[in-house]
């Protein structure tokens, strides 16, 4: 019965744990209750920018519902089709509550990924020589980076906001300047709310700041919804990505665009799909396309997933996404004090640290180099090696910000050029010669709702046991494919 499809056993309710108090020992019984398999599989688990982890009641919600119910093709009025269609609408209106976004004024599109839901806006957006550029921070996420793409195809140029200074943030200024423009066009204004590098938080205030003077503003929310509230209603851009396993572990493969509805309607898809019309012709050769949201969902939607969307929203607030903020700032505090103490013999540093300092203006992410005995940078793929033999899982490489690497390295744009045309140039290891370059890349360290102090402190410990007053040697280690 259609009616009986949103029930779920309370013993997995989200809402109904009492450990969702938002104090230390409610997290700690979260971490008992919720993500016990870590600590049962002596896990250490330190790459939430990555990924999320899944609570044991999301897992158990999506049993219970599927085992209960019936669910079908939303794309058909049937017993089976209607309840998923519910379900859909029911994780849509969801979504605009968390983003604290008023659905008079805004659509959920979901998609696979916060990078399905970027194309979306680049391949739509009216990009114009001379009238519609893309103004992008040096800070940026790749799937934010590859829009330049379609700048490019329709002559439109793209301009780097530099990052300024060893916390690797954007100079109000130079957005200002920026916004003002030096061809007079105006156009599509992309920043992260948080670096999935550095973990620096940009402003928000810049995005009413863009709108004011004509910008279009796509905002890249997928390392920042985790542990902060987003409040569009607030803060008012055009376009707003999320991946939602960053946020809440499960399910994957799900993502959504938060538009505008009046952004939305500058959008020009360039194909259309299953699912995205309302009428089509073969013979002659025309369609229309649905309204609202169905015209950028192609094919069918992932609607045994999406209606886990809500439950994980539902887990997330049952917590409270401010609690959530304050654990994460307070396990990052810790990490940074502790890797600051890290030390050889001699005084020298252990690491070397890219980005903020304290937790002012940063979320959880900590990106970092291993320093040796002679104070060399440790390859990071040792660190890769040696990690995963200590069941500490963290992030080694790019991590796909290239903007955001070369300024933590200081490579200068002129040898990045002369790289760039270089055909001789081949594997990763000939581009690292070429730049001078030590290593590849860096190491990332992220902490979230799941993790814990005695993490951290693992952390802390194997860097000090396994390089303090030594320099590893590179031997045996597998070439680099990519980055």
């Amino acid at each position: 019965m259609t009616e009986n499809v949103h029930e779920t056993d309370s013993r997995h309710m989200p809402g109904n744990h009492p450990e969702g108090t938002g104090d230390r020992d409610g997290f700690a019984r979260i971490r008992a209750v919720e993500y016990g398999y870590l600590d049962e599989t002596r896990h250490i688990y330190l790459d939430h920018t990555g990924a999320g982890l899944p609570a044991r009641s999301q897992l158990s919600a999506q049993t219970d519902r599927l085992t209960r119910g019936v669910f079908g093709n939303p794309h058909t009025d049937s017993p089976a089709s209607a309840p998923t269609t519910a379900l859909v609408d029911e994780a849509r209106e969801r979504v605009l509550r968390f983003a604290g976004a008023d659905p008079a004024e805004y659509t959920v599109v979901f998609t696979p990924n916060a990078t399905a839901a970027c194309r979306l806006v680049g391949e739509g957006y009216p990009f114009r020589r001379r009238r519609a550029e893309l103004l992008l921070t040096l800070d940026n996420h790749n799937s934010v980076n590859g829009l330049r793409e379609f700048a490019r195809a329709r002559r439109a140029p793209t301009t780097y906001i530099p990052l300024a200074g060893p916390e690797m943030r954007v100079a109000d200024e130079a957005v200002d300047a920026a916004l003002r423009g030096r061809r007079g066009g105006r156009g599509l204004f992309a920043f992260p709310a948080q670096s999935n590098f550095s973990g620096v938080r940009h402003p928000l205030e810049w995005i009413p700041r863009a709108r004011e003077r004509g910008w279009h503003v796509l905002l890249d929310a997928a390392a920042f919804a985790a542990s902060n509230p987003l409040r569009l209603s607030r803060w008012g851009a055009d376009f707003t990505v999320l991946s939602w396993y960053k946020v809440f572990g499960f399910p994957t493969g799900v993502g959504c665009l938060i538009a505008r509805t009046s952004s939305l309607a500058l959008l020009r898809r360039p194909w259309f799909s299953g699912g995205t019309i309302q009428v089509v012709s073969a013979l002659g050769r025309w369609h229309r396309f649905a309204a609202g949201a169905a015209a950028f969902e192609d094919g069918t939607v992932n609607f045994h997933a999406i209606p886990e969307v809500r439950t994980g929203l539902d887990w997330i607030e049952s917590i409270g996404v401010e609690a959530v903020h304050d654990h994460v700032a307070r396990l990052t505090a810790r990490l940074l004090t502790g890797l600051a103490g890290l030390r050889h013999s001699d005084g020298r540093p252990l690491t070397r640290l890219y980005g903020p300092r304290t937790t002012a203006r940063r979320g959880g992410t900590v990106a970092l180099n291993v320093l040796d005995a002679g104070g060399s940078v440790v390859d990071e793929r040792i660190v890769a090696r040696d990690s995963s033999a200590a069941r500490i899982s963290l992030r080694t490489g790019c991590f796909c910000n290239p903007g955001a690497g070369e300024a933590a390295f200081q490579i200068a744009a002129d040898a990045l050029r002369r790289t760039g045309r270089d055909r001789t140039a081949v594997t990763m290891e000939d581009y690292l010669a070429r730049l001078g370059l030590p290593s590849a890349g860096a190491i990332r360290v992220s902490v979230g709702l799941s993790s814990n102090t005695a993490d951290v402190d693992a952390l802390l410990r194997f860097l000090e046991d396994a390089y303090r007053d030594r320099s590893p040697s590179p031997d045996g280690l597998v070439p680099r494919t990519g980055c």
